[in-house]
């Protein structure tokens, strides 16, 4: 048997954090048995759905890497298939029509709340004779649940769940006007689709019993179900904004990488041993389902950018360059000649050993691509004092007489210097660092200097000192 598995996300919004990680949990496990990973919008909600959310569901998925089997279903486009199963239940008299009129539905909602119980469809039209539907109303169709027994969900993650059928009504599979019902259109894409594995969030749970039920009628395969505990904040509280609910979009454009959201997702509520840092090929040959715990995840930034530097100091060096540039110049408002890129790539080991995120690797990197005068931070200023500025025009002096510029002898001159001048190494290297860098940190500074180039670096030294 050929596996197949489906994520299935409405676009009334952007891909959020929960359903990214859904979609990894679904590619990953196809993927480790070698079958099919299957996109399916369900963009029945026709008020919400909108194609600007189907775009960002694409593009997000894709910015993951995690591309899917064949084309994309859409499942509005297979109305007219969804409506033929609700008729043929009607005809194998598995489902009726009903005629209730809304202000029945009111006084059963309100019965059931004045007996502190769920709301729930009485079976009226269930066993009526169509001769007495009432003149103009139209029907709607419900499937004849069982009355009777309980149905089993035999979930991969939540174990044996078992729900009394005396708690589930009869379903609405088609409205009044003949469109079908979410519920219905799920059990029959995923049916035609051949979805052999159903693995989604538990928010989804207590729709299983109802689709199962669905599923037995028609006669249809039972797909495994694997419900996947839902991602909290660090308070352990519903995910929120403010916690780390955002689309995608929001984390690329925070400066993740994708490998390490990837990464970071897989770790958020799946473990395999000890091991944190895991690879995508790594993954997917350890992924199972056998592994997913029963308890929601935490969301923590700090661990997310922490994982993330370890990708950043991974990655190749003109990959990070070509991520980084684009920022820059929205930053600097013009775009990066070849020279200043040309420093960011010599410079990216040094640059991307402190980062955690591409922000602060383009923000470190910004000084490479500045021109001249340099614009000079608060902090660096200060170190650019009177006694300052005259160290820095000696050291100018002894630098336009080296031969040799590299990092090496770059810092043995500045040694010497400090020795002649009797100050310590860093009363001459911090404010030289502020002069080259306009701040306070920066890669090392000899490193900075060989980069920057011979002439580069006296021009810079000679905006301060005047």
């Amino acid at each position: 048997m050929t596996i197949v598995c489906r994520f299935a996300p409405s676009p009334t919004g952007f891909l959020h954090i929960g359903g990214a990680r859904t979609a990894l949990f679904n590619w990953l496990f196809a993927l480790h048995h070698k079958g099919k990973f299957c996109l399916r919008i369900e963009d029945t909600d026709r008020a919400r759905s909108t194609e600007a959310a189907i775009d960002a569901i694409l593009d997000g998925l894709k910015w993951l890497g995690l591309d899917w089997d064949g084309e994309v279903v859409y499942q509005f486009a297979r109305a007219k298939r969804h409506a033929e199963v609700a008729h043929q239940l009607l005809a194998e008299g598995k489902a009726y029509r009903c005629y209730c009129s809304p202000a029945e539905l009111d006084e059963m909602r309100a019965k059931a709340k004045a007996e502190g119980r769920p709301m729930r469809y009485d079976g009226r039209w269930r066993d009526r004779d169509a001769k007495d539907a009432p003149a103009g109303v139209a029907p709607v169709i419900r499937l004849k649940t069982p009355q009777a027994g309980q149905t089993i969900i035999r979930d991969k993650v939540q174990g044996d769940v078992v729900i009394d059928n005396q708690q589930l009504d009869d379903m609405i599979l088609l409205r009044a006007d003949g469109t079908p019902v979410y519920m219905l259109s799920v059990v029959v894409d995923d049916h035609d689709m051949g979805v052999t594995h159903v693995i989604r969030g538990d928010d989804h749970l207590n729709n299983a019993a109802r689709q199962m039920q669905l599923i037995q009628a028609m006669d249809w395969p039972v797909p495994v179900y694997a419900h996947i505990p839902l991602i909290h904040g660090p308070d352990g509280a519903k995910l929120s904004k403010r916690h780390g609910a955002l689309g995608v979009e929001a984390y690329r454009d925070m400066g993740y990488l994708p490998e390490a959201l990837r990464n970071y997702l897989l770790r958020l509520g799946w473990s395999h041993g000890d091991e944190e840092t895991i690879p995508t090929e790594q993954a997917i040959e350890w992924f199972d389902l056998d592994a997913v715990g029963r308890s929601p995840s935490r969301f923590d930034f700090a661990k997310l950018a922490n994982l993330n530097g370890h990708y950043l100091r991974a990655a190749a060096d003109p990959r990070l360059v070509d991520l980084v540039v684009p920022r820059i110049e929205q930053a600097l408002g013009r775009p990066v000649d070849a020279g200043a890129r040309a420093r960011i790539l010599r410079g990216m080991g040094g640059l991307k050993a402190r980062a955690k995120t591409l922000v602060e690797l383009a923000d470190s990197a910004r000084f490479y691509a500045e021109t001249r005068p340099l614009a000079i931070n608060e902090a660096a200023a200060k170190l650019l004092d009177t006694d300052a500025k005259a160290r820095l025009r000696s050291l100018g002096s002894t630098f336009a007489g080296l031969a040799d510029w590299q990092a090496a002898p770059l810092e043995a001159a500045v040694r010497t210097a400090a020795e002649t001048a009797g100050c310590k190494l860093g009363q001459l290297a911090q404010p030289l660092r502020a002069a080259l860098s306009g701040a306070t940190t920066s890669p090392p500074i000899f490193e900075v200097m060989e980069i920057l180039g011979k002439d580069e670096t006296l021009a810079r030294l000679a905006d301060v000192t005047g």
